[in-house]
């Protein structure tokens, strides 16, 4: 997330415009499209995503634990260490979206995935999980802990927020490496750049 975003967020959040039931309503849709990116897609073809989701993965790759206990537990702290920060919007948002993800990736533990061809992961997986992402944030929400620390400590030092969560998510895949192997690392980085890519244009679009 760079600047732009969280400017963009923090006028879209302010908003007056947008009812609290309509909010709820979008980060449902885009919080259900996340859950069927992980669950479909990218946890059981060993892809990962950056920040907290992808530590979420590897950690339920090395325990088989479901992934929803892990994005609960992981990101709870970071939600309620902004609440000064953000405001008590963000983080009942913030919750309301981590609550549904995992309850959605817990409905959806059983299924199949959609597919193992990596180039059909990668973009699909890619594109679900930023458009999600991207409407959550759009709609004053956030679904990545990692995101709410890189802008308290961007506040704090001269590096900027996108630096912060570049710095994350390089020592995330690094160490995905040694769980999941090297190409899955790389299908990972892959994902994830579709992703975030995909994020910037759906925050950014009118």
């Amino acid at each position: 997330m760079n600047r732009k975003r969280i400017k963009y967020y923090s006028d879209f959040s302010r908003s007056s415009e947008t009812s609290l039931f309509k909010r709820l309503w979008f980060i449902l849709c885009g919080v259900s499209l996340v859950a069927i990116s992980l669950q479909l897609f990218l946890v059981e073809n060993f892809v990962i995503d950056g920040g907290i989701i992808g530590i979420s993965i590897l950690l339920s790759h090395i325990t088989n634990q479901e992934i929803g206990l892990y994005l609960l537990l992981l990101n709870t702290p970071f939600f309620l260490i902004a609440y000064s920060f953000l405001g008590r919007r963000f983080l009942m948002l913030s919750l309301f979206a981590i609550l549904v993800l995992s309850f959605g990736t817990h409905l959806l533990e059983n299924f199949p995935v959609i597919t193992h061809n990596p180039f059909l992961v990668i973009i699909f997986g890619g594109i679900s999980l930023g458009l999600g992402v991207g409407i959550t944030i759009r709609c004053g929400g956030c679904l990545d802990g990692t995101e709410v620390l890189a802008i308290l400590f961007s506040k704090r030092s001269t590096f900027s927020i996108g630096q912060f969560i570049l710095f994350f998510n390089l020592f995330i895949f690094i160490f995905s490496i040694t769980i999941l192997g090297l190409t899955e690392a790389i299908y990972s980085l892959a994902t994830y750049l579709i992703a975030f890519k995909t994020i910037d244009i759906t925050i950014q679009a009118h």
